[in-house]
């Protein structure tokens, strides 16, 4: 039961975001936008939708901006078109870096994003180029000083739920899931009373990269700035062992 915790990192991540609310709520109108053009806006008949909405709320978005985003996604304002773009790429010493976009302008984003990486003397490499070194995982993360449950316990209600593999490190749980499961899971452990520090489907390195050098940790943390502060910017994985 080892593995590598992302406890503080992910704590770290929210604490940033939480002084970034504008830009999650940016995506996720974006995500509400494409969820009703593919699906309608009926979250009962569109998984997609009830999806990002129940994002939405885990972000605390206002009900009424999600109803306006729903509304304003359904009617005439809802003819811009987004789409989904990864990028893939290198930074300081073959950091893999995994890009996901959401975009009305694919222009704008493949140059704003091959600006981060070059910023921090990496490069942008070709489709598939690093994608191969991640796993998708449903992951859910558990900070020990708020679950009740012991680490036998929480294990076997995240396995008899259907995850895959379970992890303790000195201050967090991590379950890991097969990306199908994932929302069977999760919806055990919320009926168990479990709480989450964090719940995605999420990209996986299957090795860590550790980078000692000062200027390369510098340039590294230059383009993952950047990139976490573009609006068109969705997620960002890397293999970086912070």
């Amino acid at each position: 039961m080892s593995g590598h915790s992302k406890f503080a990192n992910i704590k770290h991540k929210k604490e940033k975001n939480d002084a970034a609310k504008g830009k999650i709520f940016t995506i996720i109108g974006r995500e509400i936008a494409v969820a009703v053009k593919e699906g309608g806006p009926d979250p009962a008949n569109n998984f997609k939708l009830a999806k990002v909405i129940e994002k939405a709320k885990s972000n605390n978005m206002p009900n009424d901006t999600i109803e306006r985003g729903i509304k304003r996604a359904s009617g005439e304002l809802g003819n811009v078109n987004y789409e989904y773009i990864t990028y893939e790429g290198y930074g300081p010493n073959g950091i893999a870096i995994i890009v996901r976009t959401l975009t009305d302008n694919k222009n704008r984003t493949a140059g704003n994003v091959r600006s981060a990486f070059t910023k921090g003397q990496g490069s942008i490499g070709t489709p598939g180029c690093v994608s191969f070194m991640f796993d998708e995982r449903g992951q859910i993360i558990i900070d020990k000083e708020e679950c009740d449950m012991d680490a036998d316990e929480l294990m076997m209600v995240a396995l008899d739920a259907g995850a895959e593999d379970f992890n303790e490190e000195e201050d967090s749980f991590e379950i890991l899931t097969d990306p199908e499961a994932f929302d069977d899971v999760k919806k055990s452990l919320e009926e168990a009373g479990i709480p989450m520090v964090s719940a995605e489907v999420t990209m996986i390195p299957q090795n860590y990269v550790a980078l000692t050098d000062e200027t390369a940790v510098k340039n590294l943390q230059k383009t993952l700035d950047l990139l976490d502060d573009d609006d068109d910017v969705e997620a960002v994985y890397h293999n970086w062992d912070e």
